[in-house]
């Protein structure tokens, strides 16, 4: 039987518009539309392996407000155990989305609650851990808080995966505890200063991470680790918005791993999760069922 997934992240209430491009520096454009959605790469991640049919706990934190109660019951909706997404006296953290008229997106990320959630807070979260398949973190929430993480889940016997989202620098005690790092394209060349996705895995593997899986958009998915590299073609469909393809694939790899299943079959899900998601408006909105993923591959 598979073990539960943790996901020690994020949650945001994301504030979504739409423009026909992205506004240059000093300019203002018409949007069309503007709508909130529940997002955050926790909350997303942590949702997306749930209606994938995985077990899934959250630790996270919000505001003691309507946003945090709102994101509360969302993820709840979605079965997600919310028991560790604990309210406090600050804003919920929130995101503020433009989307083109290509579907791509730019994001401006306030944490607000998500900058609280500290290395004792998971100390007292400790039994969460115990019996996890995988442990599932994201840069949306103090560094500190992934690296005390990623200890406590390697001490517990769990995979952990990195989403290293938004992108910054990395120590070694950190990477050395990840079994899979999950970088997109633009984040992987951050952190490496190579703008060559297999040369950017190399380095990434050479840090310290066991096994690098760079996202690449519409270029399919690579994977880097001890059996070599593979690429996966993407699947081709018609974009809508990009926001949540990253959390997506996050989601489903997280599952494939906590079924037993092996990097590669991980990573195809992944990339099929990712695909799916593209197609439809919003974050959590956008994240496929275990039936749409299934019919896809």
């Amino acid at each position: 039987m598979a073990g539960h997934i943790v996901v020690v992240g994020s949650l945001n209430m994301d504030l979504v518009v739409r423009s026909p491009r992205h506004p240059q520096p000093g300019e203002t454009l018409l949007g069309s539309e503007f709508r909130t959605f529940p997002g955050g790469k926790g909350a997303n991640q942590a949702v997306a392996a749930a209606r994938l049919g995985g077990q899934v706990k959250l630790i996270g934190r919000v505001g003691a407000d309507a946003f945090g109660n709102s994101l509360i019951q969302t993820l709840a909706n979605d079965g997600v155990d919310t028991g560790q997404v604990k309210q406090l006296g600050v804003a919920t953290g929130v995101a503020l989305i433009t989307v083109d008229g290509a579907g791509q997106n730019t994001i401006v990320v306030v944490p607000g609650a998500n900058g609280e959630l500290s290395p004792p807070d998971l100390w007292s979260a400790a039994s969460a851990f115990e019996g996890a398949s995988v442990v599932v973190m994201q840069l949306e929430i103090p560094v500190l808080t992934v690296a005390y993480a990623a200890d406590l889940a390697h001490r517990h016997g769990a995979c952990v995966v990195l989403n290293p989202a938004p992108a910054q620098a990395l120590e070694a005690s950190l990477l050395k505890n990840v079994d899979y790092l999950i970088p997109n394209q633009p984040e992987a060349a951050f952190l490496t200063g190579q703008s060559s996705p297999r040369e950017a895995a190399r380095r990434l593997r050479a840090s310290g991470a066991r096994s690098v899986v760079v996202t690449l958009g519409d270029q399919g998915v690579l994977i880097m680790d001890d059996e070599g590299e593979a690429q996966f073609e993407p699947h081709r469909v018609q974009v809508v918005d990009t926001t949540a393809a990253g959390d997506a694939f996050i989601g489903a790899f997280a599952v494939a791993l906590a079924e037993g299943r092996l990097a590669r079959e991980a990573a195809a899900w992944g990339n099929a999760a990712g695909a799916l998601a593209v197609t439809r408006a919003g974050a959590q909105p956008s994240l496929p069922t275990r039936d749409e993923l299934e019919k896809l591959l």
